[in-house]
């Protein structure tokens, strides 16, 4: 892996910068910035065709970008001058690139590589490219020349001469030996160009001529001012490679002014959030006293962390309250300072929209009237990535032209139904081909406009148009992530009420998604949707068991969901479908969720079938199946003896052997343990109040004890004398 002054080498020019030197500095921060963290960003992806691909843009927005610094580096300045608009196009789009890439990866990594992920991103939206009006005003001299070339009556030696001299003078072309370097980027860059080229080539041999006729008048000229050409070129020292200012803090910097990001004003070290390292907009203190921004520190919490990620102290509770002397402390120190906080929730599922292609439209529009004949359709600056660099470019234009029109959809509901209808229709279709279709949409207004959706369809009676917006709710959640926080509690109670309904296999499509959402669980539960699949349980329809099963394994798992459940009630339920594999693997898990609670444990042990159908999945052929069936016995024969007699009479014990034998090294040991817990309670270890327990146990008369512990005890006997 590459260190930060590696990074930084690489992309240092070969050359003073002359022109366009605002752009290349912005776009150099960008880069090293984004390849830095690159390493650690590709480490932490998610295995997932969408994780795989956002990484893969990512990557892609890189190359692109340093291509463009490369261009800027080594290009010919009279060239970069003419094609300037292009130049801000592609460190525009290289810029949106790298943005949307790490938007998608930020909802896919850990929160805290999300916080940092979060703080490049706000510097990207903050680096401003703009064309400088030295470079601006050269390339505007220089497109009137080509235009009077094209004409013989305009074109004169004298407007010649005026405008070479205006151009190296903007230029800072002021001297013989940066004529001479000038020269040899314009034949690098023929050389480069293809014999299909022509309408380059001719340009750049024009602007070469130009500087072999007229060199000796513009050294003259421009002999005075050579100071000038030291003190205005891009600074490039080794501060880069021992500092960490590359590394920018764009937002601190106020949106009316630039401040100078190598002496920008550095906020005191409790002004920053330790997770995001960024200055902080609603600070609050959490149990180890450690002070975070609010949203940060919850998703910390969200993501099942219980310790303080400063300290790494296991907190007492995993409350929060605002501190608000720091926030005065932070308003105070930026209102001195003209530094802007911006709350760092505003980057959530929202994108900068793509810039449009007018720098090619420009260009050829200034080359009206010439005779050369200009092709700029395809400006590819001297890149040999320049052809894939334009054709991502136009895709990415087309895609978010084709987009969906939010002014449309803000209008949505004034539309006839049969109009609201078919948009859904259209954008569910567009979605499914595209999971990118929505970027760039305020997902929480679109989140709320399906439901709207979803609320008029089951008012108007329509069922064609629930299924839609059900399957469009669907793929909103499934391929956003971020949009189940859109959901508010009575919104769940909407989704509960159609599992009655025939749109139930959508509708349940919907809350597997949000199930596996931690934060989701409680809602889910709370909405009533439990009573709902409680029902199909009971109904039995197969295509709507499993995915009912995996939303109560999914909620089961959840600690914030327990009591909604009661397990007598589920129990029962559950048993017919020990015999089916694929719904029993589903069945264990949440069986084994459930008995680290004790009404839960009795449930279990006291439903009729339970414990037997445990016994059969033990000698199954299914490993991970086996694992979870020891676990559950485990959790119940090691709480009451007389779980160990119900487990004994259902014929465990050979499952066991064969388990503590043959299965998974986690499954044997517990399966061990357990033959060890029923040898201790069963065979000797048995005393009278353990005795009375058993004769007393209500839903079991016919339990025969002796015939149990002859059997185990044979066992146990037979297993001491090999050892022997």
């Amino acid at each position: 892996m590459r260190n930060h002054a590696e990074i930084v080498q690489e992309l240092l020019p070969t050359q003073a910068i002359k022109v366009h030197a605002q752009m290349y500095s912005e776009l150099f921060k960008v880069v090293v910035r984004v390849s830095k963290n690159f390493p650690e960003i590709e480490a932490a992806r998610p295995r997932c065709s969408s994780g795989i691909e956002a990484l893969c843009l990512l990557n892609d927005g890189i190359v692109k970008a340093k291509s463009v610094l490369q261009q800027c580096s080594e290009s010919s300045v009279l060239y970069l001058a003419l094609t300037g608009d292009a130049i801000l196009s592609k460190c525009k789009k290289s810029r949106n690139l790298l943005e949307r890439s790490l938007c998608q990866l930020q909802s896919m990594v850990p929160v805290l590589l999300a916080a940092k992920i979060s703080g490049i991103i706000a510097d990207l939206r903050s680096a401003a490219f703009y064309l400088d009006p030295s470079d601006e005003e050269a390339g505007r001299v220089l497109r009137e020349l080509l235009n009077r070339y094209g004409s013989a009556v305009d074109y004169t030696e004298e407007a010649a001469i005026a405008a070479i001299c205006t151009v190296s003078s903007r230029l800072r072309i002021s001297s013989q030996k940066a004529l001479l370097t000038e020269k040899r980027s314009l034949r690098k860059l023929l050389d480069k160009f293809g014999e299909k080229e022509t309408s380059k080539r001719k340009i750049l041999i024009f602007f070469l001529n130009l500087l072999k006729k007229y060199g000796k008048v513009i050294a003259e000229t421009q002999n005075g001012n050579a100071a000038s050409e030291r003190g205005n070129q891009f600074p490039i020292t080794d501060q880069y490679l021992s500092t960490n200012d590359v590394e920018l803090h764009a937002d601190y910097r106020s949106n009316e002014s630039h401040i100078n990001t190598l002496s920008r004003p550095m906020p005191p070290e409790e002004f920053i959030c330790p997770l995001s390292s960024r200055l902080m907009y609603d600070p609050v203190v959490i149990a180890s006293g450690q002070t975070y921004e609010r949203m940060w520190i919850q998703k910390w919490f969200d993501e099942g962390h219980c310790t303080c990620p400063k300290t790494h102290v296991e907190l007492s509770n995993l409350s929060f309250t605002s501190n608000i002397t720091m926030k005065d402390l932070i308003i105070k120190w930026s209102a001195i300072r003209s530094v802007s906080v911006s709350d760092p929730k505003m980057q959530e599922g929202l994108l900068r929209s793509w810039d449009s292609i007018n720098s090619v439209a420009s260009l050829t529009n200034s080359m009206v009237g010439l005779n050369l004949p200009l092709d700029y359709s395809n400006v590819s600056m001297g890149s040999s990535h320049g052809s894939d660099y334009s054709n991502t470019m136009i895709s990415n234009e087309v895609r978010s032209t084709h987009g969906i029109d939010w002014v449309f959809l803000s209008k949505f509901t004034t539309l006839p139904w049969d109009s609201q209808c078919n948009a859904v229709d259209d954008i569910l279709k567009k979605l499914i081909l595209n999971e990118h279709y929505l970027v760039g949409i305020p997902l929480r207004k679109f989140v709320q406009l399906i439901l709207g959706f979803l609320k008029d369809a089951h008012a108007h009676h329509d069922m064609k148009a629930q299924m839609t917006g059900c399957q469009l709710l669907y793929e909103v959640v499934q391929k956003h992530s971020s949009s189940v926080s859109y959901l508010k509690e009575d919104e769940y109670d909407q989704l509960a009420l159609l599992l009655d309904t025939e749109v139930s296999k959508q509708a349940l499509s919907i809350l597997e998604e949000l199930s596996n959402h931690q934060q989701c669980g409680q809602k889910i539960a709370a909405s009533g949707a439990l009573v709902g699949i409680f029902n199909i349980l009971d109904s039995q329809i197969q295509e709507l068991l499993e995915p009912a099963l995996k939303i109560l394994r999914n909620l089961s798992s959840n600690g914030d969901v327990g009591s909604f459940i009661i397990p007598s009630e589920l129990m029962p339920k559950l048993i017919p479908f020990f015999e089916d594999d694929s719904l029993a693997s589903h069945c264990i898990v949440i069986l084994k969720n459930m008995c680290n609670n004790e009404e839960a444990r009795v449930a279990v042990a006291y439903t009729d079938g339970c414990i037997a159908a445990m016994a059969k999945l033990l000698e199954r052929d299914n490993r991970e199946d086996q694992e979870y069936a020891v676990s559950v016995l485990l959790k119940l024969c090691s709480q009451r003896v007389e779980f160990c007699w119900l487990a004994m009479d259902e014929g465990v014990i050979p499952g066991l052997v064969s388990i503590s034998v043959n299965g998974n090294r986690r499954a044997a040991a517990m399966a061990s343990e357990m033959l060890r817990i029923l040898k201790e309670d069963t065979v000797g270890g048995n005393s009278g109040a353990d005795a009375a327990s058993i004769d007393s146990t209500p839903q079991r008369n016919d339990t025969n004890p002796p015939k149990a512990s002859g059997f185990l005890g044979k066992f146990f006997a037979k297993s001491s004398a090999k050892k022997k």
